[in-house]
């Protein structure tokens, strides 16, 4: 099996070297193993740092994170993974829904090309009425 130092897998994950020692401080990654007192992990350890990765551009905490890492071979933690992705899926949903109607403001802030937005008619609508 090949190991990786802590720099090559943080390089190849491009994650920083401090997160991968957070993230096995709390449990998310397996102990790395010590070769000339460096840090070195299984290379497959790289798809578990590429789930945790995912896992948090979808918005979920390390909480729930290592929840779902913890026992993932098992029957109990699909269906718990299932359970809280299920929960999560409206959370981005609406994330998605908001960051098109940005795009959106974007877009029509072009197509109008007036730049003066102390006066602009598109963001009139945003004005507080005293």
């Amino acid at each position: 099996m090949r190991y990786l130092p802590i720099g090559e897998l943080a390089d190849r994950a491009r994650v920083r070297a401090s997160a991968l020692r957070y993230w096995e401080e709390r449990g998310l990654l397996p102990g790395a193993r010590r070769e000339g007192g460096r840090r070195v992990w299984p290379a497959t350890t790289l798809r578990r740092v590429a789930l945790i990765k995912m896992a948090q551009r979808a918005g979920f905490t390390l909480a729930e994170i290592t929840q779902l890492l913890a026992g993932s071979a098992t029957p109990s933690a699909a269906r718990q993974w299932r359970e809280i992705a299920a929960r999560k899926l409206p959370e981005l949903d609406q994330h998605i829904a908001e960051t098109r109607a940005l795009r959106q403001a974007v877009a029509e802030c072009l197509e109008c090309g007036c730049m003066n937005f102390d006066q602009c008619v598109l963001l009139a609508s945003t004005d507080a009425t005293p």
